[in-house]
C-alpha cells in the first residue's frame, strides 16, 4: 500500500476522522462562500449543529447547475492569491464547471492517484505510459502527477497520435498504460495493423475510466492487450481521477478514498439515502479540499456501495461499477456531453430546425456520434455543396465549443419523429452490461 496507516484504519477511527474533518468543511464553507450559507441557513442547521456523521442527510444537496450558476469563482473557499491550478469540465451552457486547487488540493490529489496506482498493482519501479488528455480536463495532469508522487518514470504522452503511442510504449518499455478503455482498444487495432503483438511489450497493469465499461469489455481488453485492467473513478467536481479506483487482489468494487470523501446512495428521485447494496445516485461531500469544497455533491452516476471487508485489506468502503445516469449526459471519448449543449449549438445557425436526434454507436471500439438535424425546406433543396458546407460548419461549432467530433447528417423536414411527451433526444447504442 501506499499509505497503510490511512488506507487500513478501522471503521470507528475511519468515522472519527470523517466526523473531525467535515465539521471544519461545513464551517469552512460557511464563513466562505455566500451559497453554502445561504443553503445552510434555509436548511435550518448551522455548523456547529453538525455533531454526528448522521447529521450529513440534513444538510443540503450541491448539484452541477449550483456550479454554473456560480461561473467561474463564485463557490470557492479560497483566496485566488492561494490558487494554484484551474481545471475545467464542460458544461450545458457552453461555460465549463471550474474548479480550483491550493498546493495543499494538488498534494492530496497526488497521494490519492498514488495511492491508486498502488492499489492498481503499480510500484515506484514501473514505467507509466499517460494517455489521458492534458489540459483543463483533470485527467492528464491528475494521473501525471501521482505517478510522481509514486515515484515512478512517467511518459507524457496525452491522447491521439495513435502509432507513435504505440512505438513510444515499445521502445521505452512501458509498464503501466492509462488511458480511456475505448481508446485502448483501438490502440490494439492500430498496433495490429502495425503488425506489433501487446505480448511482446512489457505492459503489465491497464488503468482506464473517464467512461463507462463493462466486464465483457475488460475480458477483451485484458486479451488485446495482455495485460490487467483496472476500473478507476473521478470527477472534476470532486477532484478528478483517484476517487475511487478497483484494486488488484479483488476488482470488486472500487475504493473510495473515505478519509477525503463521504459517499452515500440515494433515491435520484427523493434524495432519501438508501441502505448498502442498493442502487441509487452516488452523492459524495468532500472533507479536505481548500479551493472548491463541495457539500453533498449530486454526481447523477448510478452506483451501490459495500462496507464489507475486502481482501486488500483496504477498510474504504466500496462502490459498484457505473451502471448509468440519472440524468441525460452522455459519456463521448471522456468527454461530458448534454444534449442541451448541442441544441444550443444548433440554435446558432441560421437554416437550422429545432428537430435533431444524437445517434451514439461503437465502432472498432471507439464512440462516434452522428448528429440528425433537420434543415428548413429551402435549405434542403439547395446545392448539394451547400448542405456539405452546413454540415461541416456545424460539425467544427460542436468540436470547437464541446471538444468532441461528430457526423452531422442533414434531414429534410418532418423527418426525426415528434412526440407529445418529452422529446426523444439520443438513441445509444453502445451496451454496457455489468
Amino acid at each position: 500500500m501506499f499509505n497503510e496507516e490511512f488506507e487500513t484504519l478501522p471503521r470507528p477511527a475511519l468515522e472519527a476522522l470523517q466526523l473531525k474533518r467535515l465539521k471544519a468543511m461545513v464551517e469552512r464553507v460557511y464563513s466562505r462562500v455566500p451559497f453554502y450559507r445561504q443553503s445552510l441557513d434555509k436548511a435550518g442547521i448551522k455548523p456547529e449543529q453538525v455533531t454526528s456523521l448522521a447529521d450529513l442527510q440534513r444538510l443540503p444537496f450541491t448539484c452541477k447547475q449550483d456550479m454554473r450558476d456560480s461561473y467561474p469563482y463564485g463557490l470557492f473557499a479560497a483566496k485566488m492569491e492561494d490558487i494554484v491550478r484551474i481545471h475545467a469540465s464542460s458544461g450545458t451552457t457552453g461555460k465549463p464547471t471550474v474548479v480550483g486547487y491550493t498546493q495543499k488540493d494538488i498534494d492530496t490529489w497526488s497521494e490519492l492517484m498514488a495511492r491508486s496506482f498502488v492499489a492498481a498493482g503499480a510500484h515506484k519501479g514501473d514505467i507509466i505510459h499517460n494517455s489521458y488528455g492534458y489540459g483543463l480536463f483533470t485527467g492528464g495532469l491528475g494521473a501525471h502527477y501521482g505517478a510522481e508522487k509514486l515515484g515512478a518514470s512517467v511518459i507524457p504522452m496525452s491522447g491521439g497520435n495513435t502509432k507513435k503511442q504505440i512505438m513510444i510504449m515499445k521502445d521505452f518499455g512501458s509498464t503501466v498504460l492509462t488511458c480511456t478503455p475505448s481508446y485502448s482498444l483501438y490502440m490494439a487495432e492500430a498496433a495490429r495493423e502495425e503488425g506489433i503483438d501487446f505480448k511482446g511489450l512489457n505492459l503489465r497493469v491497464g488503468i482506464f475510466g473517464a467512461e463507462p465499461w463493462s466486464d465483457s469489455m475488460r475480458s477483451e481488453i485484458e486479451a488485446k492487450l495482455n495485460l490487467s485492467a483496472i476500473d478507476i473513478y473521478g470527477l472534476s467536481e470532486i477532484m478528478g481521477p483517484g476517487v475511487a479506483i478497483e484494486c488488484q487482489e479483488a476488482k470488486q468494487g472500487l475504493h473510495i478514498w473515505e478519509d477525503h470523501f463521504i459517499p452515500e446512495i440515494i433515491d435520484p428521485d427523493s434524495g432519501a439515502v438508501l441502505p448498502p447494496g442498493v442502487k441509487g445516485e452516488l452523492v459524495i461531500t468532500t472533507i479536505t479540499k481548500e479551493g472548491i469544497p463541495l457539500l453533498r455533491y449530486r454526481t447523477r452516476d448510478i452506483t451501490s456501495i459495500t462496507y464489507e471487508p475486502c481482501v486488500c485489506g483496504r477498510t474504504h468502503a466500496r462502490i459498484s461499477r457505473m451502471s448509468g445516469r440519472s440524468d441525460d449526459m452522455l459519456i463521448i471519448r471522456g468527454v461530458n456531453v448534454f444534449p442541451s449543449q448541442i441544441e444550443s449549438i444548433l440554435m446558432g445557425i441560421e437554416g437550422v430546425e429545432p428537430h435533431y436526434l444524437l445517434i451514439v454507436d461503437r465502432k472498432e471500439n471507439l464512440d462516434i456520434l452522428e448528429v440528425q438535424v433537420e434543415v428548413d425546406e429551402n435549405i434542403f433543396s439547395d446545392e448539394v455543396k451547400h448542405l456539405q458546407a452546413l454540415s461541416h460548419t456545424i460539425e467544427k461549432e460542436i468540436k470547437d465549443l464541446l471538444g468532441v467530433t461528430c457526423k452531422v447528417r442533414l434531414v429534410e423536414p418532418k423527418t426525426i419523429m415528434r412526440s407529445e411527451g418529452k422529446a426523444k433526444r439520443v438513441i445509444d447504442n453502445r451496451t454496457i452490461d455489468s
